[in-house]
């Protein structure tokens, strides 16, 4: 295809996607929608490969292809108007509080490909508000979802809606967080469709597949441009909530000519707590890490791992087996993932690999009984930390990292909309690593509760510091703290209790590691 076409074409479908996730934030429903804007869009061919993708959430956007093909398997005959919703990490999923949408998109009757949406619920049943606890079995989690129609030829399926509806905590912002998404994935379709009426549906076609073929070979060009061999990495996640064990995950990395295989095969067993990760998590990191080490502007699409051989074993950290709880993989493995890849390819290309960043998404959920509305209510957020220095610039402080993308929950619209306070937000001066350039520094956020709630941090980088590269010192790990009456508790990072009104809730993020050594 002509090389201008095929830009042009690249940048109407990315900007499909990203008018999906704008249509989705601004009918959004719950702040973690609207505000955190923590949900992604993408656009699939008709064999569910990926082929544009907005800028949204790297854990989100690689696994959403698995999630298209158990939909496509479930339902191999699906029509015009016709939506499937899941969330099983088992199937496509990557854990229970992510609802992903998958709508097909027709046109003159032929099946162009599939447009979906993947969105955080703040809530989705399960053992504790937010969805995000201490378990020890998915069955603890909150509500499983195998693909089903939630919408058939432009109808709402009524029993799914009741049936989901009924085992959340909070069915009115689920409802509306869901119609959001369904907004967001009608606007996507229409948008195909209009491409399709002005350039035909063969054009369309076959630009899918050109855009597919070029990221291939943008991927094997880079891969030839690396020495060959094969690179070992390892790195811990501090524990799993119930034991103390350190719980390490290592790589294999083997680049020959233009292809390179990623063998997770030596990973520790799949543990009793929650931070399991399902194979779609690990995927959706080796196509961040990739992506991201390309450098510049390719299209971001599923040709990108034709090159890559993922190896993993069944029944280990980074591709568990139910039923084991995974409300953490998706969040806090998925980020060890990245450090350990990182730490591989540092060894392969010194002066393109970063330090550790803060390693973690610092989990955060209270949930309670709102006093001003005698109904429940449930906050969750992912705080920001410190990212790695470069080989020339430091680290940026207080951002959110790798595989996650999102906003923070302003404090107007947190205090607006939970009863709670936020006493403190600032910047963790000096948690950043030392070095020739220093690591980013993490932020302190305080909140103090206004009514009795249930608080949960599930949270990494509280024992093991982020690594810094080349002579950098690693970054200050993370504290979380339960203030009572004056009395400040260290906690453990992965803890769920009972606090009340007037408790005050603090959490500081780590740094990340510096780079080259300190003057």
């Amino acid at each position: 295809m002509d090389p201008v076409r095929l830009e042009i074409f690249r940048h109407l479908l990315a900007a499909i996607a990203e008018e999906m996730g704008a249509v989705l934030r601004r009918t959004g429903f719950s702040p973690n929608i609207k505000e955190r804007r923590d949900y992604s869009c993408a656009l699939f061919t008709s064999d569910g490969e990926l082929v544009a993708q907005a800028a949204h959430i790297p854990v989100h956007l690689g696994a959403l292809p698995l999630s298209v093909q158990a939909c496509r398997e479930a339902f191999p005959e699906l029509k015009p108007g016709d939506a499937v919703l899941l969330n099983d990490p088992f199937r496509g999923g990557t854990h229970l509080p992510d609802l992903t949408l998958v709508s097909p998109v027709f046109v003159e009757g032929n099946l162009l490909g599939f447009v979906a949406s993947r969105a955080h619920h703040a809530d989705i049943g399960g053992m504790a508000p937010g969805s995000m606890p201490l378990s020890r079995e998915i069955f603890q989690e909150g509500l499983i979802i195998p693909p089903v129609k939630l919408m058939e030829r432009g109808r709402p399926n009524p029993a799914v809606w009741e049936l989901l509806l009924a085992n959340v905590r909070t069915p009115d912002e689920r409802r509306g967080d869901l119609r959001a998404q369904l907004a967001a994935n009608e606007r996507g379709v229409r948008r195909l469709q209009e491409l399709a009426a002005t350039y035909g549906l063969e054009a369309l076609q076959a630009a899918f597949s050109a855009l597919l073929d070029y990221a291939e070979r943008l991927m094997r060009t880079l891969l030839q441009t690396l020495p060959d061999g094969t690179w070992h990495f390892e790195d811990a996640l501090d524990d799993d909530g119930i034991g103390e064990e350190s719980l390490w995950i290592r790589v294999a990395l083997t680049i020959a000519g233009d292809t390179a295989t990623i063998d997770f095969s030596e990973t520790d067993p799949q543990c009793a707590g929650s931070l399991n990760a399902v194979r779609a998590i690990t995927v959706s990191a080796v196509y961040y890490v990739f992506r991201a080490l390309l450098g510049y502007d390719v299209p971001a699409n599923a040709g990108c791992l034709r090159p890559l051989r993922i190896v993993t074993r069944p029944g280990t950290l980074v591709d568990a087996r139910p039923p084991a709880a995974v409300a953490g993989g998706n969040v806090e493995t998925s980020q060890r993932i990245v450090d350990v890849l990182l730490g591989a390819l540092a060894q392969v290309c010194s002066d393109r690999i970063p330090a550790a960043s803060q390693g973690t998404m610092n989990n955060l959920t209270i949930g309670g009984l709102d006093p001003r509305t005698g109904r429940y209510y449930a906050y969750y957020e992912t705080l920001a930390g410190g990212a790695g220095a470069t080989p020339d610039a430091d680290g940026t402080s207080a951002v959110h990292t790798h595989m996650t993308n999102t906003l923070n929950t302003p404090v107007e619209a947190l205090e607006y909309a939970y009863p709670l306070r936020v006493t403190h937000y600032a910047i963790r001066d000096g948690s950043g690593g030392a070095g020739r350039h220093r690591g980013g520094d993490g932020l302190i956020r305080e909140i103090e509760l206004l009514a009795p709630a249930q608080v949960t941090w599930l949270t990494e980088r509280r024992r093991r510091a982020p690594y810094g590269l080349a002579g950098g010192a690693p970054g200050q790990p993370g504290r979380n703290l339960w203030i009572r009456r004056d009395e400040v508790r260290p906690m453990p990072g992965k803890i769920s209790f009972q606090a009340e009104a007037g408790d005050r809730i603090r959490i500081e993020t780590p740094g990340g590691g510096g780079w080259g050594p300190p003057a």
